[in-house]
C-alpha cells in the first residue's frame, strides 16, 4: 500500500472535522505521499452545516512538541487534541489546521484545498467519486468509521444497491482511481481497505 514510484501524482484526501478524516490525513502524510506529489484536501459542503463535534482536532496543530508519526507533532494524537485543546483564541478552521499539519510534516509539499457541493439527488460518496474523476486524481484516501461488518460485503452477497451504505465502501467500489479507506487504530497503526486489499494492517 506504500508509495513505490517517484513520479509525481495527485493524491486526494477527503477532509472534514472528524477523527476518521484526521486519521486518513495522518496515514497519507506518513505512508502515501512524497513531497513532489500534489495533495488535494477535498471538502464536501453539505446544505446542513457541520456541528463540528471534533473541530478541536485541528486546534493549534502546530503547538510545540516532539515530532511523532510521519514527522507530525501534536497532530499524531487526535484524542489528545480534543481533550487538551490548547491556549486561548478561537477555534482554527479545520481546513487551515490540516494545511498547517501538512506544512509541518512535509514543508515542500504542494497542498490544494478544493470544495464541492452534493448535487441534488446525490450523496456525499457520489460527489467524492465524481470530483476525483474530474480532477484526474491518482490516489484517493478516505477515513472510514469502525464497523463490525462491511456493508459492501452484505450488499455484494444480497445484490443490494449502495444507497445508504458506508461512504468509504461506496467510494472504493465506484472510484476509477486507486482508493484506500483508512481506520486509525489505538496502537498507532492503520487498518486499510481497497479493491485489492481487505483489512490490511500497516504499522505506524
Amino acid at each position: 500500500m506504500e508509495r513505490e514510484s517517484t513520479a509525481a501524482r495527485k493524491v486526494m484526501v477527503v477532509a472534514d472535522p472528524s477523527r476518521e478524516s484526521a486519521g486518513a490525513l495522518q496515514y497519507a502524510l506518513s505512508h502515501a505521499i512524497m513531497e513532489n506529489d500534489t495533495l488535494i484536501l477535498l471538502h464536501i459542503e453539505n446544505p446542513n452545516p457541520w456541528k463540528k463535534p471534533f473541530g478541536s482536532l485541528f486546534k493549534n496543530p502546530m503547538s510545540p512538541g516532539p515530532a511523532r508519526i510521519g514527522g507530525v507533532g501534536s497532530y499524531s494524537s487526535p484524542a489528545a487534541a480534543v481533550e487538551g485543546g490548547g491556549g486561548g483564541g478561537g477555534e482554527v478552521d479545520f481546513l487551515d489546521g490540516m494545511k498547517r499539519v501538512c506544512a509541518a510534516s512535509k514543508p515542500k509539499l504542494k497542498v490544494v484545498v478544493e470544495k464541492t457541493e452534493v448535487a441534488e439527488g446525490k450523496d456525499k460518496a457520489a460527489a467524492i467519486v465524481a470530483h476525483s474523476e474530474s480532477g484526474n486524481v491518482d490516489l484517493l484516501i478516505i477515513g472510514q468509521k469502525r464497523t463490525t461488518l462491511s456493508k459492501s460485503l452484505l450488499g455484494a452477497k444480497r445484490g443490494l444497491s449502495f444507497k445508504g451504505f458506508d461512504t468509504a465502501d461506496y467510494t472504493i467500489e465506484k472510484s476509477k482511481c486507486n482508493c484506500v479507506a483508512v481506520q486509525k487504530k489505538g496502537n498507532g497503526g492503520y487498518l486499510l481497505n481497497s479493491k485489492s486489499h481487505k483489512n490490511f494492517w500497516v504499522l505506524a
